[in-house]
């Protein structure tokens, strides 16, 4: 039983405050609340989140070992960061709306300690949170990127490139594609100025792509294009409002978008002007051609145009196998960005972007340290790995993990088996013995379950002959082999 429970809304989250709670039957008191279980109640998950047995993780290893490989051909090392990070390292790095959606962590201990009533009934959340929490789970990896790089930038040779492979969470409202635990799959370079790097990124989406036999869009745009379009129309004050309402533009459509804008301040003069220019169309250069027109009288734009014309003129050289689009819609709604920005849309399936990015010149300065620039772009796997599986783009061998089954026919046959399984297993065959000397109808049908291509068998006459008797599960074909026949056949 609970005496005194108080409940509170924090964001769009209730906690369960206790004053006196105790351990009864089926009531668990856990930090910061209390929750009852039910016997009779089968265990699930958070919505938003996923589990993934063998045959998933063996594809999603396909995913990110694919994905490394591609990191490793351009320089990139491998870090990793902690799950959680300081609230004071998140916060304010990903505007209102970003900030909304960090889960934060209760404090340790006596969490409630200098919290009055007057607290708990404030109707600011986030006076509440400062004093609850000082740590948070991580929203992204390029905010850790940033800390990680001030705080180890004596041991790090600039420019540095990292590779990063992590879970993050946000505290979204799940729907397909979107969750509130999944891993992204970071590459940044650090240090570096050079538009170069830009090319090299979208090089790595074409070819981490290519390999995954999946078409896709890799979109691009240029947040100084977008603080150019704002001066013209003379709303250079409401640039974030303006790419935070025309990044929803996929999601909400125009009317919606217009609405925000006029909501967030916008004159309907200023929401005139933006219409042509959220809806150019034309080729890549016909659009830079129009563009660079219109913002001929603001220096930033011209400057945005002047870089993105760099990154399309080198990409055309370099033989894509998918396309890049300049899309003046693209806004990538995080404050960081500086400079040119991506986004990737799968051609054959209806998701959300499946990989993003873009340079930001000013992240580290936040952490005390000004003037480093960098840019980078995030795959995004739960996504990649809901379109791989609509494709059915998997290769067949991933789904197999056992190459060879040795069934068990009693101790003796079960140790001849275990000397043949060694050696396989030396030569690199994925392979094990079924544990039980069960009857091998029970056998068989565990290899089919599983789906394991040979099956090893071995009696009174195999062993005498120093052989196996090997079973193409696939055609149902049988024949005597030795032991190096074995493993050449199951290569």
């Amino acid at each position: 039983m609970v005496d005194g429970a108080k409940v509170c809304k924090f964001g769009n989250n209730l906690l369960f405050f206790h004053y006196i709670c105790a351990a009864f039957n089926h009531y668990y008191i856990i930090t910061g609340g209390f929750y009852r279980t039910n016997k009779n109640m089968k265990p699930s998950i958070p919505k938003g989140t996923r589990d993934f047995g063998p045959a998933e993780m063996a594809r999603r290893n396909y995913i990110l070992d694919t994905i490394r490989s591609v990191y490793a051909l351009y320089g990139f090392q491998q870090i990793e960061t902690p799950a959680m990070e300081n609230l004071s390292t998140l916060m304010g790095k990903y505007g209102e709306e970003g900030d909304k959606l960090l889960f934060k962590i209760l404090n340790s201990g006596d969490f409630m300690k200098g919290i009055n009533a007057e607290d708990i009934n404030e109707s600011s959340t986030g006076h509440l949170a400062a004093q609850l929490c000082e740590k948070g789970l991580r929203y992204d990896l390029t905010v850790p990127f940033a800390r990680y790089v001030v705080q180890h930038r004596e041991e790090l040779q600039l420019p540095f490139r990292r590779y990063q492979v992590q879970p993050v969470w946000r505290a979204d409202r799940p729907q397909k594609g979107r969750y509130r635990e999944f891993f992204q799959f970071d590459g940044d370079v650090i240090g570096s100025d050079s538009l170069l790097n830009e090319v090299e990124l979208m090089q790595i989406i074409d070819e981490v792509f290519s390999r995954f036999g999946v078409r896709v869009c890799i979109k691009i745009n240029n947040r100084k294009i977008l603080s150019g379009i704002s001066e013209v129309i003379g709303a250079a004050d409401k640039i974030v409002d303006i790419t935070v309402a025309i990044d929803k533009l996929d999601k909400i459509g125009l009317e919606n978008v217009n609405a925000e804008l006029s909501a967030d301040g916008l004159t309907a003069e200023q929401i005139a002007a933006l219409q042509p220019i959220i809806s150019l169309e034309g080729s890549n250069d016909e659009k830079l051609a129009t563009i660079s027109k219109v913002l001929s009288s603001s220096e930033s734009g011209c400057k945005g145009v002047e870089e993105i014309r760099f990154i399309m003129d080198q990409l055309k050289q370099l033989n894509m196998h998918n396309a890049v689009e300049l899309d003046l819609t693209l806004a990538r709604g995080l404050n960081y960005y500086t400079g040119a920005i991506f986004e990737v849309k799968a051609l054959d399936v209806q998701i959300g972007s499946i990989t993003g990015g873009g340079r930001y010149d000013n992240l580290t300065g936040i952490f005390g340290m000004p003037g480093i620039s960098g840019v980078g772009i995030s795959f995004g796997i739960d996504r990649i790995f809901d379109v791989l599986n609509q494709l059915e783009a998997y290769p067949q061998a991933i789904t197999t993990a056992t190459q060879l089954l040795f069934v068990n026919f009693g101790a003796s046959e079960a140790a001849y088996a275990m000397k043949a399984l060694a050696e396989v297993r030396k030569a690199g065959i994925r392979a094990e013995i079924y544990p039980d000397a069960v009857k091998m109808k029970k056998q068989m049908q565990y290899a089919n379950a599983r789906q394991i291509p040979f099956v090893a068998l071995a009696g009174e006459s195999e062993m005498a002959a120093g052989s196996f008797t090997l079973k193409d599960m696939k055609t149902g074909e049988q024949k005597s082999v030795t032991t190096s026949e074995l493993t050449n056949i199951c290569k």
